[in-house]
């Protein structure tokens, strides 16, 4: 059974960094397309990151680009969103997805596979 686990959110300062990490229970993590989204409360799930399997071909969102950084380390079976210059929009659960697939995808419908989430708040 495929497992995905978030940690690393918390309350965060206006300007601040956090750092996230998705740790796969998945046998051939290497092949998996990974991404982060997110959701404010009231909103749609929304893309924010994703990066391909050998971390060639990388997307942002457009709000978060400059100051986020995706990442992965296929020997840990875990991806990290790093984000800096945090600001109070930025306050939502922030989900793990992977996907089955060469190519890197956008939209949430191409994911296969969720963690539960982790809370970020970031305070003005």
């Amino acid at each position: 059974q495929v497992q995905l686990v978030e940690s690393g959110g918390g309350l965060v300062q206006a300007g601040g960094s956090l750092r996230l990490s998705c740790a796969a229970s998945l046998r051939t993590f290497s092949n998996y397309v990974m991404a982060w989204f997110r959701q404010a409360p009231g909103k749609e799930r929304e893309f924010v990151a994703a990066i391909s399997w050998s971390g060639g071909t990388i997307y942002y969102a457009d709000s978060v680009k400059g100051r986020f950084t995706i990442s992965r380390d296929n020997a840990k079976n875990t991806v990290y969103l790093q984000m800096n210059s945090l600001e109070p929009e930025g306050t939502a659960v922030y989900y793990c997805a992977g996907r089955t697939a060469e190519w890197v995808a956008r939209n949430k419908e191409a994911y296969n596979y969720w963690g539960q989430g982790t809370q970020v708040a970031v305070s003005s």
